[in-house]
């Protein structure tokens, strides 16, 4: 860390501002000044970056991450992966995402107990890089429910990625052991999943048991998340104040006004990616539209849309994450997100940006100095070839990723002045 300037830099703060000429200055791991126009605030010994016109925007928070899904097609081939190859794919995938400009993630589940926890220590630590993270559980669910895929011939941990609980006793104590684990997040799966063979619409765990996972976080102070595609599901996550909530197919309207009132507790990661690419985009690995349709995709991708045409109208955070890691969704293109709520949920690219920057601070948990550049926020910043406001998908195009910033330190660094560079690092 250092002392740096960005000059020539068209800035989206990450406000809501229209982008603007100017500078910022970046003093140790803190944005110290944001200046419009060009009022050389370059100190001595401060390394210049000439953006030549390039965009400078907060670094993106991906809502719904998995570093331990393994591109794979199916989830029993990302747990058969042995541990220790298992911690090297997530070490892998965390430095990936931060140099394709996702500087924060929060974890949506992890395959094995204790991947995210040591993924996120070792980040922490400086041993490996990767974005801030918060990291999860497994997920937790019930006997018939999603992750419950154990056979009488196999162990838990060799084959299941959900950790089964059968009852409010067993849910506390499973809770507990991942509280003691160190994760910031506890999972639970409050909904089915049509590629596991069961329906999206079936909510199989009791309030009672999400009650008690509920009282065991809140107690450490953890947040909880929770897989919910089913109308059902989302209002166990409005009643019992789960804060993350993932997908939210299936809604109505009593549904969507109990979300609208506890909007400011909520956020949403619809998981867009999954839907459409599983629907139309998976035939390479056996999933051919008519079985996805068969499967009942293409229904829960319209009635999805409409869900969160609504939410997005009513002023309910939508957040990127995709749930990213399988074969028809690799890890790196979660920029496709952002396109998405454009295209399918009408956000301007403006909400779009903001979803991913502002609402990622927030979703962070630091909502007053991370997402947006501003004077004493986190030096948590890209420099991007192109107009993200004028075309959303440039950030799908990793080479327009000039640089890649995170708390005052490059992880993707500028490139000195040549014939091909598009700007320049220079000292003052």
């Amino acid at each position: 860390m250092g002392q740096f300037v960005f000059t020539n830099v068209r800035i989206f703060d990450g406000t809501g501002e229209l982008p603007y000429s100017g500078e910022v200055q970046v003093e140790g791991n803190r944005i110290t000044r944001v200046a419009r126009g060009t009022r050389s605030l370059a100190t001595p010994g401060a390394l210049v970056i000439d953006g030549a016109g390039a965009t400078l925007m907060p670094g993106m928070t991906e809502a719904h991450t998995h570093f331990s899904w393994n591109d794979a097609p199916s989830l029993g081939q990302i747990q058969r992966m042995p541990p220790e190859e298992h911690i090297l794919w997530c070490a892998h995938v965390a430095e990936r995402l931060l140099k394709a400009g996702w500087t924060s993630c929060v974890g949506a589940a992890t395959a094995k107990p204790r991947l995210d926890v040591v993924t996120r220590n070792a980040i922490n630590s400086g041993q490996i890089p990767g974005p801030r993270y918060l990291a999860a559980s497994q997920e937790i669910t019930v006997p018939g429910g999603l992750g419950d895929e154990t056979l009488p011939h196999l162990p838990f941990e060799e084959f299941s990625f959900g950790a089964v609980v059968n009852g409010a006793d067993e849910m506390r104590k499973v809770v507990r052991m991942f509280l003691k684990y160190g994760v910031d997040t506890i999972k639970l799966n409050l909904s089915g999943e049509y590629i596991a063979g069961i329906p999206a619409e079936f909510t199989p765990m009791t309030d009672a048991e999400v009650a008690v996972a509920v009282e065991e976080a809140r107690m450490r102070g953890k947040r909880l998340s929770a897989h919910a595609r089913s109308c059902g599901s989302v209002r166990q996550c409005v009643k019992h104040g789960i804060d993350l909530i993932y997908h939210a197919s299936f809604t109505d309207d009593e549904t969507l006004d109990m979300l609208e009132a506890k909007k400011d507790k909520h956020f949403v990661a619809p998981g867009l990616a999954w839907l459409i690419n599983t629907s139309y985009h998976a035939s390479e690995w056996g999933v051919t539209p008519e079985m996805a349709k068969d499967m009942g995709y293409h229904r829960e991708l319209e009635v999805a849309i409409d869900s969160l045409k609504k939410m997005h109208k009513r002023g309910i955070r939508i957040l990127p994450g995709g749930d990213y890691g399988f074969a028809w969704t690799k890890h790196g293109t979660n920029a496709k997100d952002l396109e998405y709520f454009v295209k399918y949920l009408g956000m301007t690219p403006m909400e779009a940006l903001i979803s991913a920057t502002k609402y990622g601070g927030q979703i962070m948990m630091q909502p007053h100095e991370l997402g947006q550049i501003k004077e004493g926020y986190l030096a948590d910043m890209l420099l991007v070839d192109g107009d993200p406001l004028a075309n959303i998908s440039v950030l799908q195009d990793q080479t327009r990723i000039l640089a890649v910033m995170k708390d005052g330190k490059f992880y993707k660094e500028p490139v000195m002045r040549s014939e091909r560079s598009v700007y320049s690092l220079s000292a003052a």
